[in-house]
């Protein structure tokens, strides 16, 4: 407002207190029609500028007629019908009319005065909603953050890929460089320019450092993939001329993209000994410095891509080098507004053992497409890799038999990292020196034949099996252990009955049952009857006067062969049929 309207409102306030009843409605009219105002407009401006007794607060004043339960109701419904860009499809008289159809609610009050059940408006279940902190508005807020800090420069470093809206670069050779995706021909209902669009787009990936803020552009085609996010970070890593931010980090945060959690870049950063942040999925606030420093880049670089001629900008190449010349300006000369230097000033900060200086990027893109290797331990303590030996007896818990991860060091190409897990879960690396022969194959530090002696240090296993030996005999040294088993002395002193518990075992009696016989039947065998000769063999010892009688009596009876079964009876009958006729038993027939 101005000086005029200011005094004109404080003349129409006094006019307007010390009019009497039934003119103060007149006086506002005038007002608004000198002023243009309305009559809202005018009493919020005469609010302003006068002083308004405070008016006498309610009886019921806080007090809410919706109970919870219903308030659940009614919040979870406005919750459910929303869309994931925070529009709400559904109000909350729609929702309310739902529930009470469906009994679900009652959001109804009785009146003191008359005793009726009214219905709660809309207004108040919304004042309740807010009471009971159940409103949309209030569930939709963020969460509580909490600030994290980094120890030092190059300590944590964020990475963030991005897909520029703005512009796409064609990949046709006759194609003059980068073009602006103009929204009227690149949105929802024209799928197709939109697909071309993305095939042809540029990603901007950005890398700061947590501590000082100093930040990394480049821009890449392709996509979010892992070779372009492992050359990035190669890249952010190697030294630049002209530029102080470089160096290999302790730890990199990245979104959970397929990319970032994919072999290229896990093996990279193994081989590095990077630690690997994957933040929690939908929570964009855990790497907040990148990507407010994404937001910076497409404001403060992109947006004058549009001023520069089409052969500035024709290829990947030709926008990085603009890239380049932006960063170092934006790093060195624009001071962060949280510590009060430039970003190149506050890197430079970093003492000696935190900057670690990274291996040549031929060597980093090689160890980006070597997984590490399973290797076996030798009884030698020993595992072969990439066509050496290397020594792994001094890795703590090495186990003869047990395989180990083994990777390339990249800041000794003569050695290998064995990776072990330490207490705390986190990966730790053993340098592993190569076993050095000489001319014959031979281990050059061995000791000589007659001239010397070493061994191993026990292993856990080896350390386990004197525990156990000293256990079973009862000894307190090995000495003593040897002693008991040379003098065959039982296992634990003999205090162990191998069958006690069968001993004393309380085996319940069993009544008898009533059974059915089985009605197996033995198989017959049926064996071939014997001819008379081999019959005559069997039998002739049993009787010293054989004679041809008894031959032929057998011819007479037993045409068919003697059965092997009946060779007893045979012999008694053929000894019956030879007594003398005197002898034989008379049989009486009794006409």
């Amino acid at each position: 407002m101005n000086a005029a309207t200011t005094e004109e409102l404080v003349a129409v306030a006094r006019i307007w207190r010390d009019a009497p009843h039934g003119r103060k409605g007149d006086i506002l009219a005038g007002a608004c029609q000198r002023l243009g105002m309305t009559r809202a407009t005018l009493h919020r401006r005469l609010k302003e500028i006068t002083v308004v007794p405070s008016r006498k607060r309610r009886s019921d004043a806080g007090q809410v007629a919706l109970t919870l339960d219903d308030a659940k109701f009614i919040a979870a419904t406005l919750m459910e019908h929303m869309r994931k860009n925070g529009k709400r499809i559904k109000s909350v008289a729609d929702a309310v009319e739902m529930l009470r159809v469906n009994g679900m609610i009652d959001a109804r009050r009785i009146d003191p005065a008359s005793g009726e059940v009214v219905e709660l408006s809309d207004s108040a279940i919304l004042r309740a909603l807010r009471q009971y902190r159940l409103h949309p508005d209030q569930l939709l807020a963020p969460a509580p953050a909490i600030s994290l800090r980094s120890l030092h420069p190059n300590h944590v470093w964020q990475i963030d890929a991005s897909r520029c809206v703005l512009y796409y670069l064609p990949k046709q050779q006759s194609d003059n460089g980068l073009r602006i995706a103009d929204h009227t021909a690149f949105y929802k209902n024209k799928p197709g320019n939109l697909i071309k669009m993305i095939n042809d787009s540029i990603w901007r990936y950005v890398v700061t450092d947590h501590r000082s803020g100093a930040l990394f552009l480049m821009y890449v085609t392709g996509g979010e993939t892992g070779a372009n996010l492992a050359d990035i970070f190669i890249e952010a890593m190697s030294k630049r001329e002209g530029e102080a931010f470089y160096g290999v980090p302790k730890m990199a945060m990245l979104d959970p993209g397929s990319a970032n959690t994919g072999a290229v870049f896990q093996n990279l950063c193994k081989a590095l000994q990077v630690k690997v942040q994957i933040n929690k999925p939908g929570n964009p606030r855990a790497k907040g410095q990148v990507e407010k420093a994404q937001d910076i880049s497409e404001r403060s670089f992109e947006s004058g891509l549009k001023l520069l001629a089409a052969e500035e900008v024709s290829s990947v190449d030709a926008i990085n080098r603009l890239a380049a010349q932006w960063r170092r300006w934006f790093n060195g000369t624009r001071v962060h507004s949280r510590h009060g230097m430039t970003r190149d000033a506050a890197w430079l900060h970093i003492g000696s053992d935190e900057l670690v200086i990274p291996p040549p990027a031929d060597l980093m893109r090689e160890l980006a497409v070597s997984a590490p290797e399973s290797r076996v331990v030798s009884t030698m303590l020993r595992v072969s890799y990439l066509g050496h030996e290397y020594d792994v007896s001094h890795v703590p818990g090495v186990i003869v038999g047990e395989k180990l991860q083994i990777c390339r060091n990249p800041w000794r190409l003569d050695t290998a990292q064995a990776i072990g897990v330490s207490e705390q879960g986190l990966d730790v690396y053993h340098v592993l020196e190569r076993v050095v022969k000489d001319e014959f194959g031979q281990v050059a530090s061995a000791p000589v034949i007659g001239e010397g002696y070493q061994r191993h240090a026990d292993t856990p296993v080896q350390e386990s099996l004197k525990a156990i030996e000293l256990l079973v005999t009862g000894a307190d040294t090995l000495e003593q252990a040897e002693a008991v088993r040379k003098a065959r002395g039982l296992p634990f002193g003999g205090q162990i009955d191998p069958f006690k518990h069968i001993n004393e075992a309380q085996i319940p009696d069993t009544l008898p049952r009533r059974g059915t016989t089985h009605d197996l039947v033995a198989p017959v065998v049926q064996l071939p009857p014997l001819t008379i000769i081999q019959a005559v063999k069997q039998i002739k010892g049993h009787f010293p006067g054989w004679s041809s009688a008894h031959y032929a009596w057998l011819q007479e009876n037993y045409r068919d062969g003697v059965p092997v079964d009946d060779l007893e009876r045979v012999v008694a009958e053929l000894s019956a049929a030879m007594q003398p006729q005197s002898q034989r038993a008379r049989i009486l027939r009794v006409a």
